[in-house]
């Protein structure tokens, strides 16, 4: 009786306390933010393993851990330190790559249920990549750069004296791509296929020649071959979009062309009986977009076939039905992912469905599926559903409930609008948490890069910081965009920035028209692709108060020469050297006397895609023009300025200031 009353009076208690009221997001919360991806299963089909990655704030990086979590969802635990696992054929271990000896990168083993440390299995000069199992368990097949002799040797000088401090010698450069963003001057040579025991031992080459290897290592069931992505033909460093699915004898080296098709291939997957061959490949073009389809083709490379010809969307991650009738495989649509099934008869249909993004890699032999997934209001983390009830996705891990249960999140609101020609363009609202619609916002309005890519449905943190200031946030996918079918990333082509730029003054206008908009607090942002077009926005309006141009492309003729790889010099129809007019007419910086919007920019200083000099001419254009302007230039950042998180979290500062400094739209005389 007494433990009844004192549950009586603990339920009365508890019904007159008001609910727990949830805070807004912040940049303290991105500090405990966590995302969950890769996700592999184990043989027998009843383990995951996944990479969890986190932010170490102390050293200012971000960090991957392997874990592993029952199928059911059940004992979710820390497996090790390191990144890109995968299981063993027979499931007893698993190969993961993490810092060890010499230096940079090495591949470790760690077997299941054995105490002690993992074991390193190779102490390579260079970092190893793309890690694929042989089918008996007993090697691991990678990629590595291979040096190659120098372009020039000098000759007849003296050497220097003993004792002597002489400058670095020169960098002697001879290839038409010589430099990539996130990785600086590449070294003279190639990447080349090795082996190594996966007991440990020395790994030994098995490609050479003056050609790349790569495109997703895959052994046939057999174990005698591994079929590679590559272009082994002459002055292949100059052929644009041309690779094709080779095969190599592991014991011998030798080398087997098996496709001559026109365009790129890459992800090989051989059939469950080992007869055929799936892949992905793009559609020889001049345009600047390319197309890309599925194939499948015989083990010998004869018999290739098209099996998603009429279906007008770039299909990847590639994996064959455990029966062999056919291929799975994802397809990023309308900003979302999903995952459908071409059968070889080249019938397709969608498999799952849903307002997500859905990254699928791993098929048990009974249909057993697990995927990375993400929605508007829900970070990354591991589902997993059968073949054949694919509707009954369930959760498995929940890696941010810890921080995002305790906030409340701005609702997504997915809008279609017309653009000025008629043409139907998608987009998304963000609204504050507690939106009143009879209040007026400011409107931030965020452009992707690319220009070819796809904003989606997944969970984006700027998205709702911006939102949590009471911002409302608009984001679409104008023109050039994918997910709508090749005409419509192709519109672009010869002319960007162009319509885009009508597609996302509509999106705008749009969103005006529901009411809630202050339109002397609106503010325009964007990065790569979003810089070059928040550039072009500022050079024929007015009507923001406010612009962030980041790491931009703002003058396309000293662009080409510089950024990372030669393939941007076909933007447009002609070289630059054989008329200028169309580099000149859509540059940003054409226009920039047309400026009066307050306009910051923010560049990483080690940019090699948009290198920073694109910013320095703009910023210098602003001034002369006595355009409100600052030019941030972030230190350690490549491309972009966030892959530091301290840069992250300065990104949004910098944001945040210049937008409070110009609050409103001055009203020009």
């Amino acid at each position: 009786m007494k433990n009844l009353l004192l549950w009586l009076l603990f339920f009365a208690l508890a019904i007159q306390l008001p609910a727990q009221t949830k805070e807004r997001l912040s940049l303290d919360h991105y500090t405990d933010y966590e995302w969950a991806s890769n996700p592999r299963l184990s043989p027998d089909g009843k383990q995951v393993l996944y990479s969890r990655g986190w932010i170490n704030l102390k050293d200012d990086r971000r960090e991957t851990d392997l874990w592993i979590v029952n199928i059911d969802g059940s004992m979710n635990r820390f497996f090790l330190n390191g990144s890109n696992g995968l299981w063993s054929p027979d499931g007893t271990k698993v190969a993961f790559t993490k810092q060890g000896a010499p230096s940079g990168n090495q591949i470790f083993i760690k077997y299941l249920g054995v105490e002690g440390e993992p074991t390193q299995i190779t102490k390579l000069e260079k970092s190893p990549s793309g890690m694929s199992w042989s089918p008996d368990g007993k090697y691991i097949a990678f990629t590595m750069h291979v040096d190659a002799e120098p372009a020039l040797k000098m000759s007849g000088i003296p050497k220097p004296p003993k004792g002597a401090k002489w400058t670095e010698a020169p960098r002697v450069i001879d290839q038409v791509d010589y430099s990539a963003d996130r990785v600086g001057f590449l070294p003279r040579g190639y990447r080349q296929i090795f082996i190594v025991p996966a007991e440990g031992g020395t790994a030994r080459q098995i490609t050479d020649g003056d050609w790349d290897a790569g495109g997703g290592l895959e052994w046939t069931k057999d174990g005698k071959h591994i079929l590679f992505s590559s272009y082994r033909k002459p002055e292949a460093e100059y052929a644009r979009r041309q690779n094709n699915l080779y095969s190599v004898e592991v014991m011998t080296g030798k080398i087997t062309e098996l496709t001559t098709r026109l365009g790129s291939e890459g992800s090989p997957v051989v059939s469950p009986d080992g007869k055929k061959v799936a892949f992905t490949g793009s559609i020889d073009t001049k345009n600047f977009y390319a197309d890309s389809k599925l194939f499948v083709m015989n083990l010998d490379g004869s018999g290739v076939k098209m099996i998603t010809e009429s279906f007008d969307e770039r299909p990847s991650s590639p994996m064959w039905a455990p029966d062999g009738t056919g291929v799975y495989f994802t397809i990023s649509e309308k900003g979302t992912r999903n995952l459908y099934f071409a059968d070889l008869n080249g019938k397709v249909k969608k498999v799952t469905d849903g307002n997500h993004m859905l990254s699928t890699n791993d098929i048990s032999k009974n249909g057993q599926v697990v995927a990375a997934w993400t929605d508007p209001h829900h970070p990354s983390d591991i589902v997993a559903f059968n073949l054949k009830n694919p509707a009954d996705m369930k959760h498995i891990t929940d890696v941010n409930s810890d921080v995002l249960d305790f906030v409340q999140l701005g609702e997504v609101e997915e809008i279609w609008y017309d653009s000025k020609d008629g043409t139907k363009v998608q987009g998304w609202i963000v609204k504050p948490p507690q939106f009143d619609p009879n209040k007026k916002y400011p409107l931030v309005l965020r452009i992707h890069g690319g220009p070819h890519g796809m904003y989606n449905v997944g969970f984006n943190y700027n998205f709702q910081l911006h939102a949590a200031q009471d911002q409302v946030v608009l984001y679409t996918n104008p023109r050039g965009s994918t997910g709508y079918g090749y005409d419509f990333a192709n519109a672009i082509q010869n002319a960007y920035p162009g319509e885009d730029y009508e597609d996302l003054m509509a999106g705008v206008d749009e969103v005006i028209a529901k009411g809630y908009i202050d339109e002397n607090k609106m503010y325009v942002y964007g990065g790569s692709g979003g810089g070059v077009l928040t550039s072009w926005i500022v050079g024929q309006t007015d009507r923001f108060a406010a612009a962030s141009v980041n790491y931009p492309v703002t003058n396309w003729f000293s662009f080409v020469g510089t950024t990372d790889g030669a393939g941007w010099y076909y933007n447009f129809e002609k070289f630059p050297w054989e008329d200028p007019s169309e580099h000149i007419r859509r540059s940003p910086l054409m226009y920039v006397d047309n400026v009066k919007t307050p306009t910051m920019l923010m560049c990483g200083e080690d940019d090699l895609r948009t290198p920073i000099s694109q910013t320095e001419e703009y910023y210098q254009a602003l001034k002369m023009n006595k355009v409100p302007t600052v030019m941030i230039r972030f230190n350690k950042e490549y491309h972009g300025t966030s892959s530091k998180p301290s840069n992250f979290l300065r990104t949004f500062g910098y944001l945040n200031a210049w937008f409070e400094k110009h609050s409103e739209k001055k009203v020009q005389p």
